[in-house]
């Protein structure tokens, strides 16, 4: 016989509630034991019927179930005390972050300013050198990549048999320079 999936809505039918009410509790009471002792787990549970009567079950022969809750509460007080401290360390992060993160900010704006010729009055000669060396740095890495898209798409380009390679496309073709007179190339007959 299959059983059905039972809906889950309360029981109108009292006498109905009531066997539910123990067969699962006691359900519950044999899955409590099964597991302190498959696993070796302190285990506590409490149970209020409907009509206020109490069940109970610990695992622990040496303790009662008010250890065991006693526990627990230990457990939920450090928990707290623990996330208390991380949301305050969070929120003393988050103010000291937040001032670092601005004064960040206005060092990266003034450094902008200066690598495009704004607010350079304030600058020492040395800081102005370093600048055009950073510049200079930067227009170099600058003109290698280019050439190297250029010279990519160049490549491309002689591969392809119906596209013609565009000369002027390389700034720098290598020819090679002859003085005197042209040699004579034999043609065979």
């Amino acid at each position: 016989m299959v059983r059905g999936k039972t809906e889950m809505k309360r029981i109108e039918n009292d006498t109905s509630r009531q066997v539910t009410f123990s067969k699962r509790r006691n359900g519950l009471l044999k899955k409590a034991f099964e597991l302190s002792v498959l696993c070796e787990a302190e285990v506590a549970l409490i149970i209020f019927s409907p009509t206020g009567k109490l069940s109970e079950f610990s695992s622990s022969r040496c303790f009662s179930i008010n250890k065991t809750v006693e526990r627990y509460q230990r457990k939920v007080k450090d928990l707290s005390l623990s996330i208390k401290g991380i949301q305050q360390n969070r929120q003393h992060l988050k103010e000291g972050s937040s001032s670092s993160m601005a004064k960040k900010i206005e060092q990266l704006e003034v450094s902008k300013r200066k690598l495009l010729g704004d607010d350079l009055d304030t600058c020492s000669i040395e800081e102005l050198r370093e600048l055009e060396n950073q510049l200079e740095r930067s227009l170099n890495k600058i003109r290698a990549r280019k050439c190297c898209g250029e010279e990519q798409e160049w490549r491309y380009l002689s591969k392809e048999k119906d596209v013609p390679v565009l000369k002027e496309m390389r700034d720098d073709v290598e020819t090679e320079l002859v003085i005197g007179p042209p040699e004579r190339v034999r043609r065979m007959p």
